[in-house]
């Protein structure tokens, strides 16, 4: 095992996809020569050259009409938007286009493409820097939403998304990108839609999302001292979910929590909840708690930032409550 931040998984999985497979290439705003506004690409323009990792104007328009087109042709664009706001701007490629090639033809069409994307608030980036699309892209047949939580899943899912045969968006946590991981010195993948049991107990199930599931597993360590074992689910992929090892968490500990960073109105939150609902509800001891921002937009103030924000405490908290 190597130590890593995801940043360096993130290249890695970039470098080794594009050594692999010539029609792998790579594009955005800023990510050749500076090599990304995060240093995701950082090397990758050196050493594949310009034609393969280059620049773009600051046009995610472009980018979006691009990436079909490419992936319609046999290539395999990975594209770089900087931060996840601004995929409302490409959503009409993704949505309209891209999620619905493979239906709209009688044979194998395909969209192979990958927007890599940050996410997610922290960083006092302000309302329009700060945002979690999730539940913008959820609803969306055809689109995949990936959601790694370690240095070793960005790495191993990437790489996956990039094989993949659809159109995949991929969501990385920007406040999450300096945090290290052991990661395999070998290349590996992670299977696309497949949950992961990251902690195993029997008392509850949290579900977390992306970024969260560092969080879940800071209230589930705490719980553990007062006797208190929490089961931590991570879906890796959002969609298509794999809901099969959430059930099975929820008919073993008969309680549910969810938490993800967005606002909890509308959110991945409420579908995993109405899911359980469908499959699970006579097993619960417990009403479902869904745990994540409020319906406002992103603050900039630190303080509120920090409050808009759930993290460990919030999770114990609630967990609590539900298991009185």
């Amino acid at each position: 095992m190597t130590e890593l931040s995801a940043i360096e998984a993130l290249n890695i999985a970039l470098r080794e996809e594009l050594e692999r497979d010539e029609r792998v290439f790579v594009y955005g705003e800023d990510v050749g020569e500076y090599g990304g506004l995060f240093q995701v690409t950082a090397g990758l323009q050196d050493k594949f050259g310009e034609d393969r990792v280059f620049d773009t104007p600051l046009s995610e328009t472009a980018l979006g009409g691009t990436a079909v087109g490419a992936a319609l042709s046999g290539a395999r664009p990975v594209v770089e938007i900087m931060f996840g706001d601004f995929t409302s701007i490409i959503a009409d490629h993704l949505i309209n286009y891209a999620a619905k090639m493979h239906f709209n033809y009688a044979d194998d069409t395909s969209v192979p493409l990958v927007v890599r994307t940050t996410y997610g608030a922290g960083d006092q980036f302000g309302l329009h820097h700060s945002q979690s699309p999730v539940s913008w892209f959820q609803n969306v047949p055809g689109l995949k939403l990936v959601a790694p939580a370690t240095p070793r899943e960005y790495r191993a899912l990437l790489k996956a998304a990039i094989r993949d045969n659809d159109p995949v968006v991929f969501l990385e946590n920007k406040r999450q990108y300096d945090i290290k991981g052991d990661v395999p010195e070998e290349p590996e993948t992670f299977p696309l839609c497949r949950s992961e049991i990251v902690r195993y107990g029997e008392d509850a199930t949290v579900v977390a999302i992306g970024g969260m599931v560092r969080e879940a597993l800071a209230a589930a360590e705490n719980l553990e001292k007062n006797g208190i074992y929490v089961e931590v689910i991570n879906p890796r992929t959002l969609v298509p979910l794999d809901i099969a090892p959430i059930v099975g968490s929820v008919q073993k500990t008969n309680a549910l929590a969810t938490v993800h960073e967005a606002p909890i109105f509308g959110g991945i939150g409420g579908e995993i909840a109405a899911q359980i609902a469908e499959n699970a509800l006579f097993y619960l001891d417990a009403p479902i708690t869904r745990i994540g921002a409020p319906f406002t937009p992103v603050p900039f103030a630190e303080n509120l930032e920090d409050y808009y924000l759930p993290d460990a405490t919030d999770i114990e908290s609630s967990l609590r409550d539900i298991l009185e």
